[in-house]
């Protein structure tokens, strides 16, 4: 199976549909951009012909939410053959999804519900993610999520587990720094050992994002600016693994495309000092 064309390791946002116009208009300097597949599946529109015209010019990558890979239901059959009529479509950089469940008895909840860190969920991961992989005919992008819940049966933690999924499957990592850090916050535990036990040929792009902390824990919600610890756990990150694509996500709360391309220029900056560094 081929690898999937790598982006370039520079900073780029997620594009959403108040800013598409803009994007499309005024081709704002943009490393690459990274859209919701889900929200291409149709076979035609103003959409996804804007998203056809913004490829044109911009490296994009396809994030999905629906693909439920650790749910006991078999894979959806007719939204893993919507996700590849789209990759042939748009020919994305890299396709991703995360790893979760949110689908039950034939029922989608619109959710990324947590997994218990098991052998048994583990294995059924892994099997998902080898089918979806050979569907695709490319390796498959898999993110951590943030989860505010952990179950007792777990057997091992979260980073083992996501160690273990990528070593088994050849699949590479979309590692979240935000949601590492809103879990190791939640969770009590320090989340520079998880840098440690990720393997780092096995991450191939960063997210980075903003949390809420009004309520008695933290709230991974993608509606405000990256916060201060999350930015050094992303230049520890960098450390770690040396530079990599990396997006900004923003999707409650849309501030102007300015704000979004003043957070990916801090990202950049950080991905040039370490370039600096190994050069």
């Amino acid at each position: 199976m081929p690898p999937a064309t790598p982006l370039p390791p520079v900073a780029g946002i997620g594009l959403r549909s108040p800013h598409v116009a803009q994007v499309r208009r005024d081709r704002p300097p943009i490393g690459w951009l990274e859209v919701h597949s889900e929200n291409y599946f149709v076979d035609g529109g103003p959409a996804l012909a804007a998203l056809e015209a913004i490829r044109a010019d911009y490296p994009i990558s396809l994030h999905g939410v629906g693909l439920s890979l650790g749910s006991a239901d078999a894979l959806d059959a007719g939204h893993l053959a919507q996700l590849k009529r789209l990759a042939a479509r748009v020919e994305p950089a890299f396709i991703s999804e995360h790893l979760c469940w949110g689908r039950i008895d034939g029922r989608h909840l619109n959710d990324l519900l947590p997994l218990p860190f098991i052998d048994e969920a583990l294995a059924v991961c892994c099997d998902r993610i080898d089918a979806v992989q050979a569907a695709l005919g490319r390796v498959l992008l898999v993110e951590n999520v943030s989860a505010y819940l952990r179950f007792t049966s777990d057997a091992m933690a979260e980073w083992e587990f996501v160690a273990a999924v990528a070593r088994r499957t050849g699949c590479k990592l979309l590692f979240d720094v935000n949601n590492v850090y809103v879990n190791a916050m939640n969770h009590g535990f320090d989340p520079r050992a998880y840098l440690a036990a990720i393997p780092g040929e096995a991450v191939a792009e960063i997210h980075l994002a903003g949390f809420d902390a009004s309520g008695p824990c933290l709230i991974d919600t993608h509606g405000t600016r990256v916060a201060p610890p999350v930015w050094a756990l992303y230049r520890a990150t960098i450390e770690r693994f040396g530079a990599k694509p990396t997006l900004i996500e923003w999707d409650t709360d849309l501030p102007g495309l300015d704000v979004l391309q003043d957070e990916a220029a801090i990202a950049q900056s950080i991905l040039e000092e370490a370039d600096a560094v190994v050069a």
